[in-house]
């Protein structure tokens, strides 16, 4: 959430918008409405570019091309998707494959854009989590191809896409001169530079109990912070709700926790670490956060108890 802004010599001028089939926000400094206008439309352009790259339901992108040939052959990427994956692979080496993004395969079992009426059965997802591994995800450094290495594997950005857009967009924008502003991905935010009347951006954890006030609000300065929950996408069965988020290891839902927030410098690195510390659970992410440097993270469990990262804490206290 912004804060409430006023005219100055510079301004904030914002924008919503549904893209990638979430909301986003757009904030930036311009010296008047109408250049103000022309940084936020080349924000949602830089979206929908990065969109058309990433996307794995356009069949026409480049993951989906890799996606179909999968066992079949390797397909030569451009370097900035080539790069995306290979950050992906290294993350997933780092939290031992509890992220990982050839969880895709399982799309089949559990989808979250249609209705659902019943659990899916055991085999059949035994049977989906026999195509994830991050290993088999090979790349050429010398060819710039991808090659999935078993037939009927696919790869997805759900758990880093809008992170990873949230700072090709601040990327973007810093390189036409836009000297400050905010981008939210529904939840994954990235700021930089400074609000031409508070200096820093003023920003709202969201209570996964939509009933109740937001957790905290806090400033937020040249950096990046990505909320992972389970309020927003599920899907309810029996009256047990399943969140959206797949544990790559078991083929099923995680559970125990309702929401993550990341810290970090790096929307994009955020954004899948909210959504490891959300697989791997309360104890084994907090661990995880508490080895990395200049990364902190709070935890709301299925108790609505709070839980923080040693760095974090020691700020809240």
């Amino acid at each position: 959430m912004m804060s409430s802004l006023t005219i100055n010599a510079q301004d904030v001028y914002k924008k919503n918008v549904k893209l990638m089939a979430v909301d986003f926000q757009f904030a930036v400094v311009a010296n008047s409405k109408k250049e103000g206008e022309h940084f936020l439309q080349i924000a949602i352009d830089e979206v929908k570019r990065v969109e058309a790259l990433i996307s794995s339901w356009d069949s026409s992108s480049q993951t989906s091309l890799i996606n179909k040939n999968s066992g079949v052959k390797a397909i030569k990427i451009d370097s900035e998707l080539f790069n995306l994956i290979k950050r992906s692979k290294h993350i997933s080496k780092l939290t031992d494959g509890f992220f990982d993004i050839s969880f895709a395969s399982i799309d089949k079992i559990w989808y979250f854009h249609k209705p659902i009426v019943t659990i899916p059965d055991s085999i059949s997802i035994k049977k989906s989590i026999g195509y994830i591994n991050y290993k088999n995800i090979i790349l050429d450094e010398k060819t710039q191809t991808v090659f999935l290495k078993n037939e009927g594997m696919k790869i997805g950005f759900g758990a880093i896409g809008k992170g990873y857009v949230a700072e090709k967009v601040k990327e973007k924008l810093n390189s036409i001169g836009v000297t400050a502003g905010l981008i939210n991905a529904s939840g994954d935010i990235s700021c930089w530079g400074d609000h031409p009347i508070t200096k820093t951006w003023k920003v709202a954890i969201i209570n996964p109990d939509k009933t109740k006030n937001d957790l905290a609000s806090f400033d937020l300065y040249n950096s990046s912070v990505v909320t992972s929950g389970n309020y927003e996408n599920y899907i309810t069965i029996n009256n047990k709700r399943y969140s959206h988020i797949i544990n790559p290891k078991t083929g099923w839902p995680s559970q125990g926790i309702k929401s993550v927030t990341v810290f970090s410098k790096n929307a994009e690195l955020a954004d899948a670490l909210s959504t490891t510390v959300f697989v791997m659970g309360k104890d084994k992410g907090l661990n995880l956060i508490n080895q990395l440097k200049n990364i902190e993270c709070l935890i709301v469990d299925d108790n609505n108890n709070m839980h923080y990262s040693k760095s974090l804490k020691t700020k809240f206290n």
